[in-house]
């Protein structure tokens, strides 16, 4: 029998960009995928489940509670929803009309972005105002004291590589003006791979996506206060009821913790530094590029004069090659490739380089790829134009 791939016509990728949704995000640890296969033939009740997620989210990451949405984006619009209603299923029945109940997110303007689409959507799906502070690069603490209001029942910090994170208030200084004046902190932190770091830094529910650094089937995990945690859970018989999460998913976030808590974490971390190391010294010997390691991940930056093709017309003839290789170019425009190795393992990233070399060692087959990447707002609309695609 043909596999699935070959059976729709898809085609295989290897991402070494990250764990974006519209790559299917993380492939599934082994762990997840028996647990999901354990429970999907099954009944259960999804309360005990819940509980049972509760628990092992409290043990995993040191909070009083949490829960499991369908995501992330999911995990927002319920918090938010969550700090306006409390636990009163009248009020959430009646969202998103706020009449009488304060209504007003802060969040910086330059933490506004999109993944898809737009962040501040999240908040205002649960019927609340978005309250936006500063200035796209720079946000002062007295701007957050400003906005706070009678009416501000929330405050919402983004976490992520596609948002400013200087020059903007750093999250223990947002959350320590914020809970002075009553307020809670929901922290955005999706693609992150420790929450623990921002429930430390005070943040009271702390939101992250199962499905990327987790490695899990898509899901939301909220982890924060019991009280704010259980009104969460409200939301599932008001706005979450159209968010809501599976039995798989559900179970497939709490195997994906349970692996991490039993991570050895110094041999995981020294595997990734190994596979950059070898990556950075293979892909610096390539006439025209230039790689250094920062953090976890690989940075090329292409010299077009010597390697014959811009950054962006690299990344786009890695996704000609079969298998299609993805990598990060969010930055092309400035000369950069970046390359994330956390889900591939050593024989696929030595794959990676060898078709960067195949690449450059004939750049003239790819020159007739645009030199500049697109605008993304652009091009998102003309790829929902021609959807269909045509396999």
């Amino acid at each position: 029998m043909p596999d699935i791939f070959e059976r729709l016509n898809l085609r295989h990728v290897i991402n070494v960009s990250g764990t974006e949704t519209p790559l299917g995000a993380a492939p599934a640890s082994p762990e997840v995928i028996a647990a999901a296969s354990e429970i999907a033939p099954q009944s259960v009740y999804m309360s005990e489940l819940q509980s049972a997620a509760c628990d092992v989210i409290s043990r995993a990451t040191g909070s009083e509670a949490g829960c499991v949405t369908g995501c992330s984006a999911a995990s927002i619009a319920i918090s938010v929803a969550a700090t306006m209603t409390g636990p009163d299923l009248a009020l959430v029945e009646r969202l998103p009309d706020t009449t009488g109940l304060k209504d007003e997110v802060i969040m910086q303007r330059g933490h506004e972005m999109t993944y898809g689409h737009i962040v501040s959507q999240n908040i205002r799906i649960a019927g609340a105002r978005v309250i936006e502070i500063g200035a796209a690069t720079q946000c002062g603490a007295y701007q957050l004291q400003g906005a706070i209001t009678p009416q501000t029942t929330a405050a919402l910090y983004v976490i992520s590589p596609l948002t400013v994170q200087e020059r903007l208030i750093d999250l223990r200084t947002f959350c320590e003006i914020c809970h002075a004046a009553g307020v809670p902190v929901i922290v955005d932190a999706a693609s992150q791979p420790d929450p623990r770091i921002y429930l430390d830094a005070g943040g009271d529910l702390v939101l992250f996506s199962g499905q990327k650094s987790f490695e899990s089937f898509t899901s939301g995990i909220i982890a924060g206060r019991l009280g704010l945690v259980q009104s969460c859970m409200y939301q599932m018989h008001g706005i979450g009821r159209p968010m809501k999460v599976g039995k798989e998913g559900v179970v497939s976030a709490i195997a994906s913790l349970e692996r991490w808590m039993n991570r050895d974490e110094a041999e995981y971390k020294s595997r990734i530094q190994d596979r950059t190391k070898r990556m950075r010294e293979r892909l610096d010997k390539i006439p025209g590029l230039a790689a250094r390691i920062k953090g976890s991940q690989v940075v090329v930056a292409v010299d077009p004069s010597e390697a014959g093709l811009t950054a962006y017309q690299v990344s786009i003839a890695l996704t000609r090659q079969s298998p299609s290789i993805v990598t990060w170019n969010q930055l092309a425009d400035f000369g950069e490739i970046w390359l994330t190795l956390r889900m591939v393992d050593d024989k696929t990233t030595d794959h990676v380089c060898e078709r960067f070399e195949a690449v450059l060692s004939d750049p003239a087959q790819f020159t007739s790829i645009d030199q500049d990447p697109p605008n993304l707002g652009d091009h998102m609309l003309d790829q929902l134009g021609n959807w269909p695609i045509s396999l």
